[in-house]
Order: C-alpha cells, then structure tokens, then sequence
C-alpha cells in the first residue's frame, strides 16, 4: 500500500465491511462480484492491491455458521426428530446462503480492518 497524501475522515471498519464499500473514502465498492476485490476505488481511487484477506474470513464463517446450523440441527432432532432428508432439505440451502453472505461481510470487514492498521506482510530483517 502505497503512502496516502490525502486526507479521509476516518470510516467504521466493520459498517463499511459489512456494505462492501471502500475502507478509506466509505463511498466506493470494494468487491467486483460476489466475493472479487476491485482493482482500486472508483470514488477516491485507493489501490486495492494490499488487500489480502486469505483464509481468515473462512475460518469466522466455519466457526460461527457452523454454530448455528449445528445448533439448528440438534435443536430440530431433540424436539422433533425428523428423518434425514427433511434436515438436508432444510440445512443444506441455509448453510449455503449464510456462508456466502458471511463470507463476503467478513472479507470486507478483515479488507477494512487491514487498511485502519496498516497491515502487512511480514517481513524478515536481515
């Protein structure tokens, strides 16, 4: 990320994640698509290129998906106890549209929260 002259009011992380935008101006989108990062911000022209999420939103979106859709699912057998393909029917559809919902706010909100701190690769010094 590439030294920035201007001057920005500083925008919340998590609101500007969770809508996609640009974590320095809050006004441009961030993603191309369903979970692609642009190439830079239309509005004030920020370089995305030190955005690097990896694999930490997948690892929020297992725990905390998974919490729900378990939950859901022992809550539903205990009470009810329904045979195997109501659950699939059930569970499957849910499980798939939480984690790509929370998938995209969570690599948003990590995108935003790299920007405020100016995260970056770690380096070795010699």
């Amino acid at each position: 990320m590439s030294e920035d002259s201007a001057h920005f009011p500083p925008v919340d992380p998590v609101k500007t994640g969770i809508k996609g935008c640009c974590p320095r101006c809050g006004e441009g989108k961030l993603f191309d698509g369903l979970l692609g990062v642009k190439p830079r911000c239309a509005a004030c022209g920020l370089d995305y290129s030190f955005a690097d999420s990896g694999d930490g939103p997948a690892v929020f979106v297992i725990l905390i998906v998974g919490f729900i859709v378990i939950g859901m699912v022992l809550w539903l057998q205990v009470n009810y106890g329904p045979p195997i393909w109501v659950h699939i029917l059930l569970f499957a559809p849910l499980t798939i549209i939480l984690s790509l919902l929370t998938l995209r706010w969570f690599k948003g909100i990590l995108i935003a929260m790299q920007y405020r701190h100016n995260a970056r690769e770690g380096r070795l010094s010699d």
